[in-house]
């Protein structure tokens, strides 16, 4: 699948991105993963919370945005893209597809890929166990329609775009 933006950062916050490359997680573990299929297992196995960093007190990147770049750099296919976002085995899996999406797709094609999603009523909690729970629909929602995700900033969608997302 084409990603759009900057190849480089993905257009990922230059802190959060320099964080990723310099963090243990990510320079021992991540990058020993080279397939789709290990990333989503590890996905599967480790990620519990979709925050972009690290609870408490520590500035270090969580392992859902460890992960999420390591997708980044893989470069999965249109293909794996989609079994991301339709896992059945996770809500995180197909949280972190929604992200990937809401990063490197071109904003033209934002609807196209998660509009069908903005009803999907299976439950998440982003901020972990001890956080609120909402829908996957909701949490689609708010990745379209909102400039922040949690303390970082997405890419800006242009005027145009948004207007028809809002529509």
């Amino acid at each position: 699948m084409e990603q759009y933006g900057n190849l480089t950062t993905y257009n990922l916050e230059s802190v959060l991105k320099q964080n990723i490359g310099n963090s243990d997680f990510y320079r021992n573990d991540c990058s020993s993963l080279t397939t789709w299929e290990a990333v989503v297992d590890a996905i599967y196995d480790q990620v519990d919370y979709l925050e972009p960093w690290l609870a408490g007190n520590a500035r270090g990147p969580s392992t859902a945005f460890c992960l999420l770049h390591r997708l980044f750099v893989l470069k999965p296919t249109e293909e794996q893209v989609r079994a991301t976002i339709t896992h059945e085995d996770s809500a995180y899996i197909r949280a972190i597809g929604f992200l990937y999406l809401r990063y490197v797709c071109p904003p033209k094609d934002l609807w196209e890929w998660l509009g069908p999603f903005c009803a999907d009523p299976e439950e998440i909690q982003p901020s972990g166990p001890n956080g609120p729970t909402v829908t996957l629909g909701d949490y689609v929602r708010d990745l379209l329609l909102e400039q922040y995700y949690f303390e970082t900033i997405f890419p800006r969608i242009p005027k145009k775009v948004e207007d028809d997302i809002q529509a």
